[in-house]
């Protein structure tokens, strides 16, 4: 690939990194409390790809680490999400 590819893919990260944000705002003033949406997390996970994958290209281990730590914590909660969305009143009893 070429250099101005990997620029784009990583510019591409940066634009759904930083749309969570605002997904999360609008969310929230819609909401009129703070949430964040499922959105949020899918974003961040789409995000942190690309720009680990970026990152990767550039050969920065300081970036590599934490997109990669960040990825582990999103992907979690995307978990859980899911665990709880499966057995709603399990969580809500405190069982799980």
């Amino acid at each position: 690939m070429s250099a101005g590819l990997w620029l784009a893919v990583g510019l591409l990260g940066q634009g759904m990194f930083s749309a969570r944000f605002l997904v999360q705002w609008w969310a929230s003033e819609r909401e009129g409390r703070s949430i964040i949406p499922h959105s949020f997390w899918y974003l961040s996970i789409a995000g942190s790809l690309s720009l680990a994958a970026y990152a990767v290209y550039q050969r920065d281990p300081v970036f590599i680490i934490g997109q990669g730590a960040g990825l582990a914590i999103y992907l979690r909660n995307i978990r859980l999400i899911r665990r709880q969305s499966a057995a709603p009143e399990a969580w809500r009893d405190g069982a799980v």
